[in-house]
């Protein structure tokens, strides 16, 4: 199994989407940040080194939004995506084809890759629920 990591972050009622390559395995469809873990890393610096080699960003890791496992044709991946916030730069497109923010609501609008399929309906859940009530809060923010 493959150790995956990747980052949840937000921008106001925004979260930062990428578009894998299309040379890659699972080439144009969407994603979080991230990438593998390597041998004596910790999945912390490992999403810290991925983000600085992708985007070229600072990040903070923050705790886990959620784990899941994917199994793929030619790989099984346990994915751990964990809330982040940038800490310095701009993200930059250094290996994605394309960079989006955007909000729970428009998630159906893009192809996502099919291990963040979880993660995106947990998302959808969310944001019903925090739309629904009366006060005003930043709904990334509530706890399930």
């Amino acid at each position: 199994m493959t150790e995956v990591v990747a980052a949840l972050i937000w921008r106001g009622e925004q979260f930062l989407i990428c578009q894998r390559p299309a040379h890659k395995a699972r080439g144009l469809l969407w994603e979080f940040v991230g990438g593998k873990v390597e041998p004596g890393e910790t999945r912390e610096e490992a999403l810290i080194r991925e983000c600085r080699e992708e985007l070229d960003i600072g990040l903070t890791v923050g705790d886990v939004f959620m784990e899941v496992e994917h199994v793929y044709p030619d790989l099984t991946v346990h994915l751990t995506l964990f809330h982040a916030e940038i800490t310095e730069g701009e993200p930059q497109r250094l290996e994605h084809n394309d960079l989006r923010w955007i909000t729970a609501k428009e998630i159906d609008q893009y192809d996502f890759c099919p291990a963040d399929e979880e993660i995106l309906e947990r998302l959808r859940r969310e944001y019903k629920r925090v739309q629904g009530r009366a006060s005003r809060c930043r709904w990334a923010d509530i706890s399930v």
